[in-house]
């Protein structure tokens, strides 16, 4: 029943519970998940914010979670969000909680920072994930490589050669 599904921005009082929701999407994906729930206390809801939560509830249940941060678009002149995480519980799927999820996010990001549009990465062997967001209107980036640097490489920037 998607009538009973509420939506709302998660506060510190809720890092325990947005964890454990992020520690199933990591499992649902076979990915490791290193996050505690004083990580995301930290991370989610100190004086500088890295990211902000969307919850889907059913009842006091978190049945769905969006993960997202603001980045900024030249290209599009606008500021927009990095959708990092979305998941929905297995039970609840079928209820149009990820839509509502997205439309949240989109939402909450024109009202914050005159957000225009809502960007992700997604495994490419996840093909039920690819055709969802293709459902929704998504369409993949032509010309991009996504890439990453951290640990010892992070360390090395600018050091001397």
């Amino acid at each position: 029943m998607a009538d009973d599904i509420t939506f709302r921005l998660a506060g510190a009082e809720d890092a325990a519970r947005l964890n454990a929701a992020l520690r199933a999407l990591s499992d649902d994906l076979g990915d490791t998940h290193k996050a505690t729930d004083d990580d995301i206390l930290r991370a989610g809801f100190g004086k500088d914010p890295a990211f902000r939560a969307i919850l889907a509830l059913r009842g006091d249940a978190v049945v769905g979670v969006a993960v997202f941060s603001a980045l900024y678009s030249t290209t599009r002149a606008r500021a927009g969000a990095y959708v990092s995480d979305l998941w929905v519980a297995e039970a609840a799927r079928g209820a149009r909680i990820g839509p509502r999820l997205l439309a949240s996010v989109r939402d909450d990001i024109a009202a914050r920072w005159g957000g225009g549009f809502i960007r992700l990465a997604v495994y490419t062997d996840n093909s039920r994930a690819v055709d969802f967001y293709r459902r929704m209107g998504f369409s993949a980036q032509s010309g991009e490589v996504g890439m990453i640097l951290e640990g010892a490489a992070l360390a090395a920037i600018g050091a001397p050669d």
